[in-house]
């Protein structure tokens, strides 16, 4: 039996850092020639995915084995797409996001890029060229170009649902990717992108305290059912003082007492530590008083989460925009009496002119002046941040203009 000729060693290394794929020019450059690819790919050892591009795993995608797969399946596109334009090309849109590794993303997108010239051509083996004017790119991946954030934010918004959007733009924020300023510039450059009217409303709802895609989509059914939490991550402590946890979802009864809900992530929630750890503090919780703990997964977010949730808060008379968030944390057992309105600003009264000044000379004195209004404080930078959230590490580019 004749044995199989091996791979060099950097076959292996280059495709890992590839999501498993592999350029004919990067073969090339350890000595995997034409004719040798052409007889792994006819011995199956290799993968034709498109012209110049093959992969080194001959499984399906979708029927790999990866801890990472849906973030695998996000990623491939990416560099499908880099690999067959070459060097130089530019992930753009849902692809540089994931490149990024930005939550929330479509499970499935397609591979978009701009070749090194900028030029448009046709699309082959669903891979999309695209022509797109001036954006800030940065080195990746040592040949390759991506997308800012915000010029992948504008292109890309317009190819997702609402929630992942929105999920999108949580992730965004949460992680402190982009600012607040960067997604009312990634905003304004959008519209000049197609598919992107409908997504005008959405970036309202971008709120950086959720942790997790899952989060999110519980927040947009409550704001859909007309039943918007009061607040997000909600800081419970003891009467003594004692910090019991943070809570996803919170509203505040009319009694003074709590509501308040956890999105329980198969990921984070199933290993024994998180399960123990979760009891624990629901124990904690309950003990302590003034408040109701509700938990719910990914299978209830679009029915059960709304139907429980919606006849608790109509029973307790609550209603939405009686409580004042300004991240205050909650005392759970002494109830904080009943919920009245926020009471409205008051209006500004006009500021009266100013009398002319009296001709030198004149009889009587000057009135005196007016003191100086208080000095408003500067707002804290963001690293002051008072969340204690880390920021995550992101992929280290260079952008230019």
């Amino acid at each position: 039996m004749r044995l199989l000729k091996p791979l060099p060693v950097q076959v292996d290394v280059i495709a890992s850092r590839q999501e498993g794929l592999i350029s004919a020019a990067q073969l090339d450059g350890v000595g995997v020639d034409a004719r040798w690819r052409y007889r792994l790919v006819r011995q199956g050892r290799l993968i034709r995915v498109t012209q110049g591009v093959f992969d080194t795993d001959v499984v399906p995608p979708d029927q790999r084995s990866r801890a990472d797969l849906l973030d695998h399946l996000r990623r491939r596109p990416a560099w499908l797409g880099l690999l067959a334009a070459g060097p130089g090309s530019t992930a753009v849109g849902l692809c540089a996001l994931a490149l990024y590794k930005v939550k929330g993303l479509p499970r499935t997108i397609r591979s978009e890029v701009v070749a090194p010239d900028g030029r448009w051509r046709p699309a082959r083996d669903g891979i999309t060229f695209r022509k797109i004017g001036e954006m800030v790119t940065g080195r990746f991946g040592g040949d390759f170009r991506i997308a800012s954030v915000t010029d992948a934010l504008a292109l890309g918004v317009g190819q997702m649902r609402r929630d992942d959007a929105v999920a999108v733009l949580d992730d965004l924020l949460h992680s402190r990717s982009a600012t607040a300023d960067d997604l009312v510039r990634a905003h304004d450059l959008a519209r000049g992108h197609r598919d992107v009217a409908a997504t005008h409303p959405w970036w309202r709802l971008a709120d950086g305290r959720s942790e997790s895609p899952l989060e999110t989509s519980a927040r947009l059914a409550c704001v859909d059912a007309e039943i918007p939490p009061d607040t997000l991550q909600l800081v419970v402590r003891d009467p003594g003082g004692a910090h019991l946890g943070r809570v996803d979802l919170a509203w505040l009864l009319s009694d003074g007492t709590w509501l308040l809900v956890e999105i329980d992530g198969v990921e984070v929630h199933a290993a024994p530590a998180a399960v123990f750890r979760d009891r624990t503090r629901q124990n904690a919780l309950a003990s302590a008083g003034g408040s109701r703990l509700l938990r719910f997964t990914a299978k209830d977010l679009r029915g059960r989460l709304v139907e429980t949730l919606e006849p608790l808060l109509r029973e307790a008379g609550w209603a939405p925009g009686r409580y004042d968030d300004v991240g205050q944390p909650a005392i759970l057992g002494t109830p904080a009496g009943p919920v009245a309105p926020v009471a409205p600003v008051a209006p500004v009264a006009p500021v009266a002119p100013v009398a002319p000044a009296s001709p030198a000379g004149s009889a009587g004195s000057a009135a005196p002046a007016a003191p100086a209004a208080p000095a408003v404080p500067a707002a804290p930078p963001a690293s002051a941040d008072a969340s204690g959230l880390a920021p995550r590490a992101v992929l280290s580019v260079t952008f230019e203009a």
